[in-house]
């Protein structure tokens, strides 16, 4: 999985995943990354990316699902989209 930097409209970190033997994007809103922060601030690049870092595994198995069109993701990481590459 590698990170390719925040999407200031959607308040999410936009994300890649090779699926298959296809590169998939996703969002990863920055909103889960503040859930372990103080109620209504905004998490730094850095702990959205240690977060993100800390919940590869779940993340990646979140967005393998959504790609194969499989299952719904467990909570919170439902909230993750993919997206289309233009």
């Amino acid at each position: 999985m590698e990170i390719k930097g925040r999407d200031i409209a959607t308040e999410s970190y936009r994300v890649t995943l090779g699926v298959d033997g296809r590169e998939v994007a996703a969002l990863v809103p920055e909103r889960l990354a503040a859930s372990c922060m103080t109620l209504g601030s905004r998490p730094s690049h850095q702990t959205a990316y240690v977060w993100i870092a800390a919940n590869k595994t779940r993340i990646e198995a979140a967005i393998t699902a959504l790609a194969r069109g499989v299952r719904r993701p467990r909570p919170p990481f439902d909230e993750i989209t993919l997206i289309e590459d233009h």
